[in-house]
């Protein structure tokens, strides 16, 4: 076997952390590494651990889960997050989802989806609830507000976009494509410039959006 999924839960409530530990207690492929009350703690944690997932609230003190899961990216890009919390608004989704969560489930989730979606962002998937997903896709139908680049993105451009949105870090990039990471990050740092946009995460809404890729193109990792 494997080694288990990697997992740090940052949540405010000590009675939130617990709960979610038993649920993970006696599932072998999935071992809690480290807790965080706040958002400095998450990063913290990371830092300390370099845990493979993030089970991230959004709603803490110290510093919000917005932006600990910006800062995580910024800082630990391999890291993958998954945002567990009690908010379904819009205003705390797509930021959300804009500052690099793969996953976005609410706390009435069961534990058998909870336990699928961790395995699910650690594979590199987009995990949703069923209602955020729908407004996911609500969002992704509307129109683009964003017109054609004018410098259009080359062939190599097009296949990091496609790998980007399917959750592939630099290294499984690199991998995939017989290519340096370096290479790897000219070409990512490129197509961001050429279709004016600040992260990979928006690269894959984008992607997503124009039809370039799609949630089912997710590969296992």
């Amino acid at each position: 076997m494997s080694r288990p999924i990697r997992l740090v839960i940052a949540d405010d409530h000590t009675i939130v952390r617990k709960g979610i530990r038993a649920v993970l207690r006696n599932v072998p492929d999935i071992e809690v590494v480290g807790e965080a009350a706040d958002g400095r703690e998450a990063i913290a944690r990371v830092k300390e651990q370099r845990p493979d997932v993030v089970l991230m609230d959004l709603v803490m003190p110290e510093m919000d889960g917005i932006e600990a899961i910006e800062r995580i990216q910024a800082e630990q890009p391999e890291t993958r997050i998954l945002v567990l919390t009690s908010f379904s608004t819009e205003d705390k989704i797509f930021p959300a989802i804009k500052a690099g969560a793969l996953g976005y489930h609410l706390k009435d989730s069961g534990p058998d989806e909870l336990i699928q979606a961790i395995r699910e962002v650690y594979s590199g998937e987009s995990s949703l609830h069923p209602v955020i997903a729908r407004k996911v896709l609500l969002e992704l139908s509307g129109p683009s507000e964003r017109p054609p680049t004018a410098d259009p993105l080359t062939p190599r451009e097009l296949e990091v976009l496609r790998l980007v949105a399917q959750g592939q870090g630099n290294q499984q990039i690199a991998g995939l494509l017989f290519i340096s990471e370096t290479t790897v990050r000219s070409h990512v740092s490129n197509m961001l410039s050429k279709l004016h946009l600040a992260s990979r995460t928006q690269a894959a809404l984008y992607a997503l959006r124009e039809g370039l890729a799609s949630l089912d193109d997710s590969t296992h990792s």
